[in-house]
């Protein structure tokens, strides 16, 4: 059954207040009148409420003074004020402070009904809103961030420290790694929460494209512009923009974005208006942006606005203690999502996962996850269910190979495999040494002195 629409009703007149009890019970709202105003404040304490309809002149505490304990206390909470002594100059006073809407007495009951139907409707969109901003919160905070490990650590402590201010950050890492999820981890953690978080993928469309996305256009501004656009810029006013693939923008587009985040103005292709624009810009990077300057593909000075706060998203192989956290994350998230029976993984098929490279990094993990949940038949799944590549041997030490430089000496190459065993061994030993060092066939002291000449953190 449909959870009727609470009304919080207040007046001083004990008949208006009868009446008004009965004519909004009738029409199917759950009604609560009260005819002291001390006593009406208490209750809202204690209740939910949807909508709160006052009388303007009663004695100790008016109409006027609830709509002000509501705004301060209750800020989403419409309110009607209803009054026998109404003119147009006390209407505009309460419209102004922050009232719903004016009701003078005597009044129809069809006024009055409207009047309630359009406050009602506008606390459950406000009630809708708040939840879909929880749910986003809860979906892309930085909760979601699934690790333990020193690594992660690093970055969600980056996060909470840069969250709350309003300088540029820049997020690099190998695609897969999970920069989006960091940006809006930020966003989400920040005051701009509440506000929209826009993202636009840099490399997805060509420059013109990309500059109308951007920037918007005015109407009759090129062949096609049949009315006029937005641009994400305006459309993330107040809260952040997301630019992925920063690395990719051309250099007309690289003069233009620094215009931006100097004078905090944009303007639509095909217009001549300047518009002001309150936004926090995230951008994102696979690529080495210093490097990219050296080589003169990216404005130096662009750079510099963009790197005020820097985060370094490590790789998926360097941070294999995350892995089973994040195993059983995706776990829950995709038999949700795709309606399938929540299953298992062995041990050993936790070790290969563990123990392979990821060079798809978590996007990559995510999708062997849902194959596996997919197309598994048993209770628990084996290293039998694994694609090939995550279950080959020969494959797991040719993922450590392809991600080395073309050009390296035959020492430096075995010292790299040997790294990458090392690491798996750990992996699979459930990163105790002596487990690692037995599947080696090595001594403890040895695993321990060759962790240290690889820089592999061994727990």
């Amino acid at each position: 059954m449909k959870k009727k629409k609470h009304l919080l009703v207040i007046d001083d007149e004990k008949n208006y207040l009868l009446v008004l009890e009965a004519l909004l019970t009738d029409t199917g709202y759950k009604v609560t009148a009260l005819n002291d105003p001390e006593t009406a404040l208490t209750f809202l304490e204690e209740s939910d409420v949807d909508v709160v309809l006052t009388d303007m002149k009663m004695p100790k505490i008016s109409g006027a003074e609830v709509l002000e304990h509501v705004r301060k206390n209750y800020p989403g909470l419409p309110v009607l004020i209803m009054t026998a002594f109404g003119t147009i100059q006390s209407a505009v006073e309460v419209m102004r402070t922050g009232a719903f809407d004016y009701i003078a007495k005597p009044f129809s009951n069809d006024e009055l009904l409207l009047s309630v139907q359009n406050a009602v409707e506008l606390s459950q969109a406000r009630q809708n809103y708040q939840l879909l901003t929880e749910n986003f919160q809860t979906r892309y905070g930085r909760n979601n961030i699934i690790g333990k490990s020193s690594a992660i650590r690093s970055v969600l402590s980056l996060v909470d420290r840069a969250a709350p201010s309003k300088s540029t950050v820049l997020i690099s890492g190998e695609s897969g790694t999970g920069k989006e999820l960091v940006a809006r981890a930020i966003h989400f953690s920040s005051p701009r929460k509440s506000a929209p978080f826009i993202s636009v993928n840099c490399m997805a469309l060509n420059p013109s494209l990309l500059e109308s996305e951007l920037f918007g256009h005015e109407k009759g501004s090129f062949t096609g512009a049949i009315a006029l656009k937005r641009g994400r810029f305006e459309l993330a006013d107040t809260g952040t923009l997301f630019l992925d693939e920063i690395g990719e923008l051309s250099h007309d587009m690289q003069v233009k974005l620094l215009r931006v985040l100097q004078e905090r103005r944009v303007e639509r292709v095909g217009g001549t208006e300047e518009i002001e624009v309150d936004i926090r810009i995230v951008a994102a990077t696979n690529k080495d942006l210093l490097e990219e300057v050296k080589k003169g593909n990216f404005r130096e000075d662009l750079y510099y606005r963009l790197n005020v706060v820097h985060m370094q998203i490590p790789p998926l192989r360097e941070r294999r203690e995350d892995i089973p956290l994040l195993v059983a994350h995706f776990i829950e998230k995709i038999s949700e999502q795709q309606e399938v029976t929540e299953r298992t993984f062995t041990v050993e098929a936790l070790d290969y996962l563990s123990g392979y490279e990821w060079p798809g990094n978590i996007r990559q993990l995510e999708n062997v996850i849902e194959r596996c949940l997919v197309l598994g038949t048993g209770t628990d799944i084996s290293v039998d269910d694994l694609p090939p590549e995550v279950r080959d041997e020969e494959s797991q030490l040719k993922s450590a190979v392809d991600l080395l430089p073309v050009q390296l000496d035959l020492s430096d190459t075995l010292e790299k495999i040997e790294a990458a065993l090392i690491r798996r061994a750990l992996a699979r030993g459930n990163f105790v040494q002596v487990k690692a060092a037995e599947s080696l066939g090595i001594s403890k002291s040895l695993l321990q002195y060759k962790l240290k000449k690889y820089n592999i953190t061994g727990h």
